[in-house]
């Protein structure tokens, strides 16, 4: 698998004229690195080391006014080669470039004691016991110093074996299934038009394929790949890659964008992180300090919340967030550095373990979420993402950042959540899961409206589901709600009828006074028949009006007693439904029914004819056709 390595070290310990020597490649290539002989930008290189196996290499500045561009070289190596000056040892830069290493997740690599030629044997051992004892604490512990020399090439063929040793020991954890490229250089070639290098931290990249620059907007297609100087139809991970952009201009990309698919990331201007500030760090980071933040090849400055102390002392680590004025594009378990503005040195850093945040209130019960998001667990991390995204939910693409994993690895997890209760798919269509504490939390919140909405609305037999969605849930996505009502449903707690939303044991109950009204509205319609009585003289001995008599007749309503033909006229439902199949059987071997042959055939005064008709006008039974109504089934 292809490995990158990174050079680090105090200005003018011999990291470029090392890398030179190695390679025959010069990476100072500017004209005014050329002028002060020291390493201002990036630079790059590769190194054969046999079978097809070619190692690349970052050349960072040792220079402390261009930490910012070791840090964005560094980002993206495998390991490191310590370059450490034979005639100066240990240097500020060193100690520098080594905890910055350290913050970046790095985990092994050599030490070059360079400039052995200036030093004599003596001088020489004893530099190496200083070296050896100062790295005795940190991921260089017991690693090789070997002594070389770019100007003499002793001990080039040793440090070449080591690296092939090294190379050939190291396995590389990289995605598949996620392209990214952090571009650290954007140029114009002649013909060519826009390119972008960088090294390329994970998936792979072919030509003609669409990619967009994150955390902005602007999309292109692959015209061209260069991978450690050759054209290549696909570029893999591991290696430092030069991506040919269509239809893009240079001032339209910056160093720190990352190179990626369209929608595989999903850029956020807060972001969750595990901090720690170096034991070396002479103050403590207080909360709310703006500081330098660096992600990949990015600098922007930010400011820390501590979200459950108020200061985070050297040698500590706490979970915090980091707010950002503009948008930043990562994935769970990226590394990350902090550099202060005075000293201006690196001071702390640790890695994301959440790329879409969300403001979080301090010393709250979310806290301790955010803490589940620094497990080694897959498990813990996307149910404690899905946790933290609340009712709106994530879906599986953002899942895909927000833990690390790739495609088949998700999929299990999501599957031992769902087996657990504490991950639901809410919606198979965008594939968009909510946490199974949020589930339930909704769920007894639910029957809780529904139980409020009895007892204030006791003789409506429940409520409408447009007017669930409205006001309960107006602030759910659609299909969550959706997938509450129906989980409900399915374990009994809650009934559905028809478009009707009720408790499972919620009754219609009518008071004592209530229920006397009701006996007497029910008699007279009863008694009414096809020509019932006026509601205001029905209601007048009761001293009622229709407002107030309202609860009683929707009730009768809703129980199928009553009709209401329009405005104040009610029917007793039987004896509407006798004169609806009256006029159904008329039409039978008819084609037509007039005003004058619906009152023979009922009996009815046109005080209540021309309601009735046009209540069954209404209700879709007959329709008006000029003077005359027709069955609408025929018609």
């Amino acid at each position: 698998m292809p490995v990158i390595m990174g050079t680090a070290g105090h200005i003018d310990h011999g990291k470029t004229t090392l890398i030179k020597a190695l390679t025959g490649i010069d990476c100072d290539r500017l004209s005014e690195e050329k002028k002060r002989g020291i390493t201002i930008e990036l630079g790059f290189a590769f190194l054969d080391l046999g079978e097809e196996n070619r190692l690349g290499i970052v050349d960072v500045p040792g220079h402390e006014k261009f930490v910012k561009n070791m840090v964005a070289g560094a980002a993206g190596v495998d390991f490191v080669v310590l370059a450490i000056a034979a005639d100066e040892g240990i240097m500020p830069q060193t100690r520098e470039h080594l905890e910055i290493c350290q913050l970046l997740g790095v985990t092994t690599g050599l030490v070059a004691l360079t400039k052995t030629d200036m030093v004599d044997a003596e001088w020489l051992e004893m530099v190496k016991e200083e070296v050896a004892a100062y790295l005795e604490p940190t991921f260089l512990g017991g690693a090789p110093v070997l002594p070389v020399s770019a100007h003499t090439g002793q001990g080039l063929d040793e440090l070449k074996e080591a690296l092939r040793k090294l190379v050939a020991e190291f396995k590389p954890r990289r995605r598949s299934d996620l392209f990214r490229l952090p571009v650290d250089r954007v140029f114009t070639m002649k013909g060519h038009g826009t390119v972008v290098t960088g090294t390329m931290i994970s998936g792979d990249l072919s030509v003609g394929e669409d990619v967009i620059l994150y955390p902005g907007t602007a999309t292109s297609k692959v015209r061209g790949l260069q991978s450690h100087g050759k054209t290549v139809e696909t570029a893999q991970a591991g290696r430092r890659t030069a991506v040919n952009l269509a239809g893009l201009e240079v001032d339209e990309v910056r160093r720190g964008d990352v190179l990626a698919r369209p929608g595989s990331l999903f850029p956020s201007d807060v972001w969750d992180i595990e901090l720690t500030v170096l034991e070396s760090s002479r103050l403590p980071l207080k909360h709310r300090k703006e500081i330098h933040f660096h992600h990949g090849a990015r600098e922007v400055l930010a400011r820390i919340h501590l979200l459950d102390r108020d200061e985070l002392a050297p040698g500590e680590t706490a979970v915090c967030q980091a707010r950002f004025t503009e948008p930043m594009a990562g994935v769970w378990g990226d590394r990350i550095v902090l550099r202060s503005f005075s000293p201006l040195r690196a001071f702390a850093g640790g890695r994301l373990i959440g790329p879409s945040g969300h403001r979080v209130k301090r010393f709250s019960k979310d806290v301790e979420r955010l803490g589940r998001l620094a497990s080694d667990r897959p498990e813990e991390v996307a149910a404690a993402q899905l946790e933290l995204a609340g009712p709106k939910g994530v879906n599986f693409a953002e899942l895909l950042t927000m833990t690390n994993l790739e495609t088949k690895g998700l999929e299990k997890t999501l599957g031992v959540l769902g087996g657990q209760q504490r991950a639901v798919l809410f919606d198979k269509e965008t594939r968009r899961y909510a946490g199974g504490e949020t589930a339930e939390r909704l769920s007894s919140e639910l029957l809780e409206f529904l139980a409020a909405y009895h007892r204030r609305e006791s003789m409506k037999p429940g409520v409408q589901r447009g007017e669930l969605a409205s006001s309960w849930g107006r602030d759910l996505p659609p299909k969550l709600l959706h997938f509450l009502l129906e989980r409900l449903l399915k374990k009994g707690d809650v009934v559905a009828e028809q478009e009707v939303v009720r408790l499972k044991d919620h009754k219609v109950s009518l008071a004592s006074d209530q229920e006397k009204v009701r006996e007497t509205i029910l008699s007279a319609y009863t008694e009414g028949g096809a020509m019932p009585p006026n509601l205001k003289d029905v209601l007048e001995p009761l001293g009622m009006d229709a407002k107030q008599a309202g609860p009683v007749l929707r009730l009768m309503q809703d129980q199928g007693e009553l009709t209401r033909v329009k405005d104040d006229m009610y029917y007793h439902a039987p004896a509407l439904a006798g004169i609806r199949d009256a006029v159904v059987g008329f039409f039978d071997g008819r084609d037509e029914m007039s005003a004058p042959d619906f009152k023979e055939l009922t009996g009815l005064s046109r005080k209540y004819l021309i309601p009735v008709l046009e209540y069954f006008d209404k209700e879709k039974l007959t329709v008006r056709v000029g003077d005359v109504r027709r069955l609408r089934k025929r018609s």
